[in-house]
C-alpha cells in the first residue's frame, strides 16, 4: 500500500487545505503534507538493491517492485496497478522533492490560496500517478488529472495573458491525449485479438510474444495504415507535446511566462519529464522493432538536433529574463530525445545503454536545474516588478548571496563539468558518436550555444557597475534561501557522484533495451 499513499497523501491533504481557517494554516497545511509525501517517496530506498543491474531481474518484468494490482473497471480489464522500478523511482524521488521546494517557494502567493494550494496537491497527485501506474488506462486517467489543475494554476494565478497561455496549453496537451487514447484502444483491441483477453497491462503489452507479434505484423492496420509506424508516430507526438520537442513546444514560453513562479517550477522541474518517461515506459518497450522505433530513428534524431540547436539560439535573442530560461528547457530536453532515439540502433549492433541512461540523467538533472533557474528569476522579479535582462546589471554587488546561488544555478544548466548538467549531456554526446560523428559534432555545437547564452546573460545580468534601479534591492529572505540550497547541493553531489543517480536506473534500462533484440 506504500505507492497507493504516496500517490494519494496529497489528495488528502489537498482536501483538508480547503478546512484550514486562516491563509497561514493553508500555507502550512500543504506544505507539510508535500514533505510528507517527500518523506514516504524516501521509503522506497531499501526496496533497491545499490549497484548491481542483476537486482532487477533478467527481464522487464522481473525489475518491478511494491506491485498493487485490484480489479477496477472488470467491463474492459482495466486495473489499479501501480509498481516502481529504476525508471520511475527517481522520478518519484524528483516529483515529491520539487513539490515540497514549490510549496515552499508559494508562500507568496494571496490570492485565494486555498484553492491555489489545492490544485497544487492535487496536481502533484497526477503526476505520482503517471510514473507509478503500469496499466495504460489508468496512467492515461492520472495523465488527465494532471491537466486540469495546471490549467487552471496558469489561468487564475498566472499573469497579464494568463488565459491565452492556459488554454494554449490545454489544447496542446489534450491533442496529444487524443492522439495517445487512439493508440491505447488499439493496443485493447489488438491484444484481445492475440490472446482472447484485451490488456491495458504494459508489462504484458511490451512482454507477451503474441501480443508483440501482432503488433509487429505488417497485416495489423491502424485507421488503414501500418500499425506500428502509425501508433509510434500518434505517441510520440503526444508525449513531444509534453517534453516539449520541436515543433511541438510553442505553448511551453507562453505557459512560463505567465504562470506564478511555484508553477514554473514544477512546469520545467517535474511535468516536461512526463514526456521522456511516457516514452521509455510506453512507446520504446511495446514498440521496439522497426514497425514501431527504429522506423523513425533519423527523424526523431533530426528532431532531437533541431530542439537543442534551435532552443539555444532563440534563448540567446531572448531579453526577457524567464522567456529566456524556457527556451533553454527546450534546448536542454532535446538532449533527452536524441539519447532515446539513437539508442535502438546502437544497442541493436552491440553497444550498451549509454543513450537511455544519458537521456534519464538529463531528466533528472534538468528537473533540479531548471527549477532552480525558474525560481531565481522569480527572486528578481519579486523585488525589481520586472524581467528585462537589459535592465538589470551589477546584481553580484547589490545580492552577493543571490549571485552566489545564482551562479550554482546557471552554470549547473550550462553543463559545467562537474555540476550535473554535464553528466546527461555527456553521456548522449558520447552515444552518438557510436552513431555518427556528424550527429556528434552537431549536439557539440548545442553545448557551445547553451555557454553562450548563459555567459552572455550572466555579464548582463550579474555583473558590472550597478544600475541605480537595481542598487537598493532587498536581499534574499532565509526562505528563499531554503528553497534553493537544497536544489543546489544536489546539482552538486550529482555532478561529482553521478553512479548515485544511474545505479538505480542501469539494470532497468538494460531490461528495456533487450526488447530491441
Amino acid at each position: 500500500m506504500l505507492l497507493t499513499f504516496i500517490i494519494f497523501l496529497p489528495t488528502l491533504g489537498a482536501l483538508l487545505t480547503l478546512m484550514m481557517p486562516t491563509r497561514q494554516t493553508v500555507r502550512w497545511t500543504a506544505f507539510l503534507f508535500t514533505v510528507a509525501t517527500f518523506g514516504l517517496s524516501l521509503m522506497l530506498f531499501p526496496t533497491f538493491h545499490t549497484g548491481a543491474a542483476a537486482a532487477f531481474g533478467s527481464s522487464y518484468a522481473d525489475g518491478i517492485r511494491l506491485i498493487e494490482r485490484h480489479a477496477w473497471i472488470s467491463a474492459f480489464n482495466a486495473q489499479y496497478f501501480v509498481g516502481v522500478d529504476g525508471l520511475s523511482f527517481p522520478l518519484v524521488i524528483l516529483t515529491t522533492f520539487i513539490s515540497a521546494l514549490s510549496a515552499l517557494a508559494a508562500f507568496k502567493i494571496t490570492k485565494a490560496t486555498r484553492g491555489f494550494f489545492a490544485l497544487l496537491l492535487l496536481l502533484e497527485t497526477g503526476m505520482l500517478g503517471v510514473f507509478l501506474a503500469l496499466d495504460f488506462f489508468l496512467f492515461y486517467v492520472f495523465w488527465e488529472l494532471m491537466l486540469l489543475p495546471m490549467y487552471f494554476l496558469i489561468g487564475i494565478w498566472g499573469g497579464p495573458r494568463k488565459e491565452y497561455a492556459a488554454i494554449k496549453f490545454f489544447l496542446y496537451t489534450l491533442a496529444g491525449s487524443v492522439l495517445m487514447l487512439i493508440v491505447l484502444l488499439a493496443f485493447y483491441f489488438l491484444s484481445k485479438s492475440a490472446t482472447g483477453v484485451g490488456t491495458f497491462d504494459l508489462i504484458k503489452l511490451a512482454t507477451d510474444p503474441a501480443i508483440q507479434a501482432k503488433f509487429a505484423n505488417a497485416s495489423t492496420l491502424l485507421l488503414g495504415a501500418r500499425f506500428g509506424p502509425l501508433a509510434f508516430a500518434f505517441l510520440f507526438i503526444g508525449f513531444a507535446i509534453k517534453v516539449p520537442a520541436v515543433p511541438f513546444h510553442t505553448w511551453l514560453p507562453d505557459a512560463h511566462v505567465e504562470a506564478p513562479t511555484p508553477i514554473s517550477m514544477i512546469l520545467a522541474g517535474v511535468l516536461l519529464k512526463m514526456g521522456g518517461y511516457g516514452l521509455m515506459r510506453i512507446s520504446y518497450p511495446i514498440l521496439p522493432g522497426p514497425a514501431g522505433s527504429k522506423f523513425f530513428v533519423v527523424l526523431l534524431t533530426v528532431i532531437g538536433l533541431v530542439s537543442i540547436l534551435y532552443g539555444a539560439a532563440v534563448a540567446m535573442a531572448q531579453t526577457d529574463f524567464k522567456k529566456l530560461v524556457a527556451y533553454s528547457s527546450v534546448s536542454h530536453m532535446g538532449w533527452v530525445v536524441l539519447g532515446l532515439a539513437i539508442t535502438p540502433v546502437i544497442y541493436k549492433a552491440g553497444g550498451n545503454t549509454a543513450g537511455f541512461s544519458g537521456a534519464m540523467f538529463q531528466m533528472i538533472s534538468h528537473g533540479l536545474t531548471s527549477a532552480m533557474m525558474f525560481f531565481l528569476v522569480g527572486v528578481i522579479y519579486d523585488r525589481a516588478h520586472h524581467r528585462d535582462i537589459n535592465r538589470f546589471g551589477g546584481l553580484a554587488l547589490a545580492m552577493p548571496v543571490y549571485f552566489a546561488l545564482a551562479m550554482l544555478g546557471f552554470f549547473a544548466g550550462m553543463g559545467l563539468p562537474s555540476l550535473s548538467g554535464f553528466v546527461g549531456e555527456i553521456y548522449v554526446l558520447m552515444a552518438s558518436f557510436d552513431y555518427s560523428p556528424w550527429v556528434a559534432g552537431a549536439s557539440a555545437l548545442g553545448m557551445i550555444l547553451t555557454a553562450a547564452y548563459i555567459l552572455w546573460t550572466v555579464q548582463r545580468v550579474y555583473l558590472g557597475p550597478a544600475k541605480p534601479e537595481n542598487e537598493h534591492l532587498e536581499p534574499m529572505t532565509p526562505r528563499e534561501v531554503l528553497v534553493l540550497v537544497p536544489m543546489g547541493l544536489f546539482a552538486i553531489v550529482l555532478g561529482v557522484y553521478p553512479k548515485l543517480a544511474t545505479m538505480f536506473w542501469d539494470g532497468t534500462l538494460e531490461n528495456i533495451c533487450r526488447l530491441f533484440k
